[in-house]
């Protein structure tokens, strides 16, 4: 790959790397430790991800347990737990926090499928941003370093690397939303 466009490759690297990272917070069905990826727990007022201040484990196919280093943040963890967007309410016995997933309707079940299509075509939109501030970059560099075909030719090769992309978003978007509608 030319060094020229090796900048473009990165970011849309970050991008599917971005959307990958975001499903795994998508929860279906099953229990997923990710879901937890996001909670920030206060610890001593500092906001602390809550995989720093506890053990998590999934002790059945659809049961998280966390289990926190001090006592004393049963009551933090709860709170930041319920404040956040997961839509779980968490039970504990006063050392250890559970929470449970209810097996998913089918309405919900569609509802994530839709969340998964509009982040993957948010993903798409991301790649061809991408694309198009390329080919702005080497527009710029027409008759200057590079001859006219050497652009065309970079530019067809930027195209190439974002079809690659956009086809990995569409297998993505495609397995996520097999995981979510598998009973």
């Amino acid at each position: 790959m030319n060094e020229k466009l090796q900048v473009y490759s990165d970011k849309m690297t970050k991008a599917y790397d971005f959307l990958l990272s975001d499903y795994q917070t998508i929860r279906a069905g099953r229990a997923n430790p990710h879901v937890l990826d996001k909670i920030k727990v206060d610890y001593y007022g500092t906001p602390t991800p809550l995989q720093q201040v506890g053990n998590i484990s999934v002790p059945e196919a659809r049961m998280i347990q966390i289990a926190p280093w001090e006592k004393n943040l049963v009551k933090e963890i709860e709170k930041a737990i319920l404040a956040s967007d997961i839509g779980i309410t968490p039970s504990n016995d006063g050392t250890v926090i559970r929470l449970v997933f209810p097996e998913l309707t089918e309405e919900r079940r569609k509802e994530l499928s839709k969340e998964v299509k509009k982040k993957g075509e948010d993903a798409k939109v991301a790649i061809r941003n991408i694309r198009r501030d390329g080919n702005d970059a080497l527009k710029k560099l027409a008759g200057g370093e590079i001859s006219e075909d050497g652009i065309k030719d970079l530019e067809d090769e930027l195209q190439k690397m974002t079809d690659k992309f956009i086809k990995d978003i569409d297998k993505a978007v495609e397995d996520k939303t097999k995981d979510i509608m598998t009973v």
